[in-house]
């Protein structure tokens, strides 16, 4: 203030105010104006009524923002699906999943198409999720992140590790190289010594009714993977459908869960 006078807001601030007072961002921001303006009880309230900023808490402890204590793996997971997401979607217009075409599919991707980078980018993406997801978990472990109440989402977070090996596994048939068939074919071999599920498992000898056996060499674990007794074109489009559509879609909903669980739970667990 200046002899008397109040001080006229800058130009910025200005600025700010007329885009507040759009109808479309209020219409985004019911309670009124840009959230930079906001005071606290502004914020609470936008928050509850914006379901994008509902997904992140009004507040969050000190500790939760801290990279030394939360080493951002979590976030750096969710990225790194959504960068893959992306990638994968745009090489399912270059690739088609079948023995005659999947080989030379793989090999224009990287040579002839524009932007072929993109399959070394899903790929190194690849590499980077399963890191940044064990290192999420190991994380979690050694700060007793897992303790209670949160010991269901540390249930949820161990099912979101298994899907995205599952995730890995099944992409890495897809380049339909003598590496891929035999090492899938190692992979999926193992399925026949899975308790139950396969038929030289321990247990396998009890899933039978009367004299009709449940699990044998054409009904067991390792044949559901492989669509047959051997690793060829019916496992490449059943790991083509599991790697784009099936996992994707079920890994999607258990992080909608973690997240909302890790919001219920009050955030991020301080220091034991």
């Amino acid at each position: 203030m200046r002899n008397g006078q109040a001080k006229r807001p800058g130009i910025f601030q200005r600025i700010g105010e007329s885009i507040g007072n759009n109808v479309i961002v209020r219409s985004i921001f019911r309670t009124g104006g840009l959230p930079v303006n906001w005071n606290r009880r502004q914020r609470m309230m936008g928050v509850l009524n914006n379901v994008f900023l509902h997904l992140h808490p009004v507040r969050l402890p000190k500790h939760a923002v801290k990279v030394k204590y939360t080493w951002c793996m979590g976030g750096l997971s969710f990225f790194t699906f959504l960068v893959l997401t992306i990638t994968g979607i745009l090489l399912m217009f270059y690739y088609r999943p079948t023995a005659e075409h999947a080989y030379m599919d793989m090999v224009d991707i990287g040579e002839q198409v524009p932007l072929g980078i993109m399959r070394e980018i899903h790929r190194w993406g690849a590499h980077l999720m399963v890191l940044s997801v064990w290192l999420h978990m190991f994380r979690v472990f050694m700060t007793g992140s897992y303790k209670p109440p949160r010991e269901f989402n540390w249930v949820v977070g161990v099912i979101l590790l298994t899907l995205t090996l599952l995730l890995s596994f099944t992409g890495y048939l897809l380049p339909w190289d003598q590496l891929a068939i035999w090492a899938i074919t190692v992979g999926t071999n193992m399925g026949r010594a899975s308790p139950f599920l396969g038929y030289e498992g321990p247990g396998a000898t009890l899933m039978q009714i009367g004299d009709v056996k449940l699990v044998h060499p054409a009904a067991d674990a390792a044949f559901v993977l492989k669509a047959g007794r051997f690793v060829g074109e019916a496992t490449l489009l059943r790991f083509y459908v599991l790697h784009c559509i099936g996992l994707p879609f079920i890994i999607m909903i258990f992080m909608a869960v973690h997240f909302w669980r890790v919001r219920k739970d009050g955030g991020i667990s301080g220091p034991t």
